[in-house]
């Protein structure tokens, strides 16, 4: 309809409104780098910061330019800019201006460690979405005890400091480690102080992309067993209440036949993707099968939608393990297992994690009880209960 030299178009005949439905990407991670300045015990993808071979393989500038407009072309809006380290990137200014000039919202993960003046005077005259940084202690000991990197503590206060000073809109999040968990309220502290509207930590640790097994076992070390997960969760009432309050949509029955072959329930793929940092598609940060990348220095992002995505999200499973543990599971909502952690845990997308599912079933048994007392919504006869062979178990 026209009036005048103004045009009204109703939303739903916008383009962006058709984009929006069906496989059509809106976000995507960009990993320009698996190096980094730190060596976290739990971190899953870093590797040495001066590692010749790595860097060998990460996406040039041009690839990055390419693969990004391919990106806005197809639908998406946001990019986040992440690792390893990705101001270890010499050429990380160049690679953010890129994106900005395309039009994308961009959010920078970053330790920190590496920022300088020139970073905040970007960061200032082009905005990011926002600039997210993790926490990994309060105080110097058990920072550089997580990243063991002596200095490095100092380095994160000075590198935050210039961004908050600068203006630069920040968040802040923690990892939850057996090496830093005696000072999680501190660390809570330190950031709703100076985070711009929100903090979040993360008590569940996945394993290595790379599968490196030494790795592996330092992260299974530095994992809290449930019960102490429930406890840190259940202190942080903010949190727990927020749970309590969508509990009726996380307990769910269960559904032994509605679907319970499929492997992929979430959204990974539909909406959102990743590019690593050698230039592979993955339909999320950590689905690193082999059966579910996709090249795209040898193809397109369209073809990697067209050929990859629906054949990935279509995947099922007979194993008898999966169907019984996972198929028909309501807790799906409080677990961290997934067809991606499954893979990185047993080799297998639809491998059963007894770690994850009792977690789940802890977080589960908290929630019962939170509701039991308060009232608050009734949670489904039919919520599954946890099964006999994990009982007890502690494998964190």
């Amino acid at each position: 309809m026209s009036q005048g030299l103004v045009t009204a178009i109703d939303i739903h005949d916008l383009d962006l409104w058709g984009r929006a439905r069906g496989l059509h990407p809106r976000s995507f991670d960009l990993e320009i780098t698996a190096r980094c300045n730190h060596d976290c015990r739990h971190c899953y993808i870093n590797l040495p910061a001066g590692d010749h071979e790595a860097r060998s393989r990460e996406l040039s500038l041009e690839e990055i330019t390419r693969i990004a407009g391919e990106a806005v072309s197809m639908g998406a809006l946001w990019c986040l800019v992440t690792g390893g380290e990705p101001l270890l990137r010499e050429d990380f200014s160049e690679i953010y201006l890129t994106l900005k000039r395309l039009g994308l919202l961009v959010v920078v993960f970053t330790n920190a460690c590496l920022v300088t003046p020139r970073h905040v005077e970007l960061f200032r005259r082009y905005p990011p979405r926002d600039v997210e940084a993790t926490v990994y202690g309060a105080t110097q000991a058990t920072y550089e005890r997580v990243t063991r990197r002596p200095g490095s503590f100092a380095a994160f206060r000075g590198g935050l400091d210039l961004l908050v000073d600068g203006g630069v809109p920040v968040r802040l999040k923690a990892m939850v480690l057996r090496s830093n968990v005696h000072e999680l309220d501190e660390i809570s502290r330190f950031c709703r102080q100076r985070t711009k509207d929100f903090y979040r930590y993360d008590p569940l640790l996945h394993l290595r992309y790379d599968g490196n097994q030494e790795r592996n076992e330092a992260i299974r070390a530095e994992r809290l067993g449930p019960a102490e997960i429930v406890a840190i969760e259940r202190a942080d009432r903010e949190r727990f209440g927020a749970l309590v309050r969508q509990c009726e949509p996380l307990f769910r029955p269960a559904s032994p036949n509605a679907a319970g072959d499929r492997l992929f329930r979430c959204g990974a793929g539909a909406a959102t993707f990743t590019v690593g940092c050698d230039g592979t598609f993955r339909l999320c940060s950590s689905l690193c099968h082999p059966e579910t990348i996709y090249d795209l220095r040898a193809g397109t992002l369209a073809e990697a939608y067209r050929q990859v995505v629906p054949r990935v999200r279509g995947m099922d499973s007979d194993r008898p393990e999966f169907l019984d543990h996972c198929g028909g599971c309501g807790l799906a909502d409080l677990c961290l297992c997934c067809p991606a952690h499954a893979a990185l845990e047993t080799g297998q997308m639809d491998g059963w994690v007894p770690y994850y599912c009792e977690c789940a079933h802890a977080r589960a048994d908290a929630l019962r009880q939170e509701v039991s007392a308060k009232g608050n919504c009734s949670p489904h006869p039919n919520l599954p209960v946890c099964p006999p062979e994990t009982a007890g178990a502690n494998p964190g």
